[in-house]
């Protein structure tokens, strides 16, 4: 379990090293952020002080940014993590696209908050979407019936 903790925190971490070299709007948001609330309960990280969550988050940026490049090549459970983060659902009525902070509510129950800034009108009933990480490791929605993509996050 800690190996996979581990593993999912390093790939998280991993992609966000690039951004963090952008100045403040790639600025590393902390491992509370980075994850789920239920991944960050399960993980035990909520009984952590503020003083032990930094420590923490100084910790994963050092680790990750000296390992990445090796583990993302050669670590066969951070590969298979990696590889496996792919979700398909349909975005529940109504959507009509999004426009800054919007909350998107899919079919499986998740709960997803666009994270970067960009408007889209939707028309049409297909709400068909593929939640996947792009090459920076970052979380991005893509509306099947318009190839539509815009950065996510996940809430639950």
């Amino acid at each position: 379990m800690r190996s996979t903790l581990l593993s999912l925190l390093f790939l998280t971490v991993a992609g966000s090293m690039p951004a963090l070299a952008a100045g403040p709007v790639g600025e590393f948001p902390g491992v509370e952020k980075l994850m789920s609330s239920e991944e960050y309960r399960a993980a035990g990280l909520d009984k952590l002080s503020d003083v032990e969550r930094a420590a923490l988050n100084r910790w994963l940026v050092t680790y990750t940014a000296a390992e990445a490049p090796t583990l993302l090549r050669s670590n066969p459970e951070v590969i298979a993590a990696d590889e496996s983060i792919r979700i398909e659902a349909n975005i529940k009525s109504p959507f009509e696209g999004w426009s800054g902070e919007t909350l998107f509510y899919l079919d499986n129950g998740q709960v997803w908050r666009q994270r970067l800034p960009g408007r889209y009108l939707h028309r049409g009933d297909d709400t068909a979407v593929v939640i996947d990480k792009n090459f920076l490791g970052f979380y991005r929605m893509t509306v099947k019936a318009t190839d539509k993509t815009v950065g996510v996050s996940r809430v639950r």
